[in-house]
């Protein structure tokens, strides 16, 4: 038996582990893990940026991948604890993003201000407990690529946002929004797409989605 598995059937040894990477109740990781582990578990591309004020909460035991040329904003926090966040190449992360894995956003997508994508819920059905101490349930969100996300959305776990959208600002995004669509409101609906047969972006109603 391999040290990771005898760390993974040890509750003790578990906790003694999490403790030396994370404070007690904390997120964010001790600074000897931001300075001397991250950055040989996770991968920064050419010329991509991470602004000062930026919060990483970013631990070795899940990915944090930034692609070439793409930048996140000061103000921001990215936070992998639960799942594995993924950002593509030439993407912009504008300043006030929360981001919380699993999370997998593309290549060339613009994000606005104040953007919270979260891929996690808390689990609350025992009422005899805390909703804080009954753990979480996971689900991938993937943005894809050449989309742009307004200022103050919301996009909830499990979401997947095609490729070249547009999610208005104020959105909350609730379900998934195929390829070429502008979605606006709350919960969001596709108002919007684009018909390659005409070239042109078309009004659409709700039950008449074009197929994608």
């Amino acid at each position: 038996m391999g040290f990771k598995d005898k760390i993974k059937d040890s509750k003790t040894i578990k906790k003694w582990v999490h403790w030396m990477l994370v404070p007690k109740n904390q997120a964010r990781p001790r600074l000897w893990v931001r300075w001397f582990v991250n950055p040989f578990y996770h991968k920064k591309g050419k010329g991509a940026t991470i602004c000062r004020r930026t919060r990483m909460d970013v631990l070795p035991w899940n990915t944090f991948e930034l692609g070439s040329n793409s930048t996140i904003e000061d103000f921001s926090t990215i936070n992998n604890g639960v799942g594995a966040v993924k950002i593509g190449n030439r993407t912009r992360i504008g300043l006030g993003n929360t981001i919380i894995g699993p999370v997998t956003i593309g290549n060339d997508v613009r994000l606005a201000q104040n953007i919270v994508l979260s891929g996690l819920n808390h689990n609350y059905e025992d009422v005899t407990q805390p909703i804080h101490a009954q753990g979480v349930s996971t689900a991938v969100i993937t943005v894809k690529e050449a989309t742009w996300i307004g200022a103050n959305t919301v996009v909830v776990a499990g979401v997947t946002i095609g490729k070249h959208c547009i999610i208005a600002g104020g959105s909350v995004v609730t379900k998934d929004i195929p390829d070429y669509s502008v979605a606006v409101g709350n919960p969001a609906r596709v108002v919007k797409q684009y018909n390659h047969e005409t070239g042109e972006w078309e009004k659409i109603a709700k039950k008449k989605l074009l197929a994608v």
